[in-house]
């Protein structure tokens, strides 16, 4: 399992496309209680908030950033903190997709999150069940294409996030 500086170099490597499903409705990340107690209190998140950097250091160099996150209203504290994160991200360059399964069922997609990296590697990503991440498995090349397709049925169902987002204003 990958983690730490060994898993961010995923993301220095990558060449062309990197697409995330995400699937946790909480994610338990230390470096995110102080801002999230920020968001939750109502304070400036400041201008990363409204550019995200990470992101930006990917998509200026011609990379492609997406995910699609697969999600359950009503939304968590940490839900509506990551969500109202994403404008920042899709400045940033970042292409984001909602499947919301209060609106509608989906099917043919894992329980879990992962990272597909140039269309060649899929990590499966670890949780402990209070969301901390464990840790990223490479997984075996004969499982590429299965995870390419729940790519595609995550994308063919996702609503655009703006779209998303401005319905539940």
């Amino acid at each position: 399992m990958l983690v730490g500086e060994e898993f961010g170099h995923l993301f220095e490597s990558f060449e062309r496309t990197a697409f995330r499903l995400e699937t946790l409705a909480v994610y338990d990340v230390e470096d995110e209680r102080e801002e999230i107690a920020r968001f939750l209190a109502g304070q400036d998140m400041g201008p990363e908030w409204d550019d995200n950097p990470w992101i930006r250091s990917m998509t200026d160099k011609g990379k492609s950033v997406s995910r699609v996150h697969v999600l359950r209203s009503p939304l968590t504290d940490y839900l509506r903190y990551e969500l109202s994160a994403y404008p920042g991200n899709i400045k940033a360059g970042e292409s984001i997709g909602i499947i919301d399964l209060a609106e509608q069922q989906v099917t043919g997609l894992p329980g879990h999150d992962f990272w597909l990296f140039d269309d060649r590697e899929v990590y499966r990503m670890h949780y402990t069940p209070e969301g901390k991440f464990v840790g990223a498995e490479l997984l075996p090349d004969n499982r590429l294409a299965e995870y390419q397709g729940f790519r595609e049925v995550a994308r063919a169902h996702a609503a655009p996030f703006a779209s998303y987002w401005e319905r539940r204003s």
